[in-house]
């Protein structure tokens, strides 16, 4: 019952069979999903990443200070805890971010190296 693909006598187009009308479908899905992908990376999400950022310098930061503080008044020494704990979780925290940019820069550029091949 598969009818073989010509042109159509009424309208003058062209006919597809079955499995390349599947296909096109299939393709026209896949782009669809891939600009919805694309559609969530907005000026809302790019400005939630640089929150997201932010608070993994900040945290790691804050806690250095705390656990610095605490151990400078169990601990009172020549050297300041407070100081050094501070710069290793500022450290810790760039190098978090670091890792976070890093990843979003190979998404980008790999969902772009999949849009070129269409």
């Amino acid at each position: 019952m598969t009818e073989k693909p010509g042109i159509n006598k009424r309208t003058g187009k062209k006919e597809l069979s079955k499995q390349e009308f599947s296909k096109q479908v299939g393709d026209m899905a896949e782009r669809k999903l891939r600009a919805q992908r694309h559609i969530s990376r907005t000026v809302w999400s790019g400005l939630g990443m640089m929150g997201l950022i932010g608070w993994s310098v900040a945290m790691p930061t804050l806690l250095g200070t705390a656990l610095g503080l605490w151990l400078d008044k169990r601990n009172p020494g020549e050297h300041s805890w407070t100081l050094a704990l501070l710069a290793i979780g500022l450290g810790l925290g760039c190098l978090n971010a670091w890792r976070w940019v890093v990843k979003e820069d190979r998404e980008i550029h790999r969902d772009e190296g999949e849009d070129n091949h269409e």
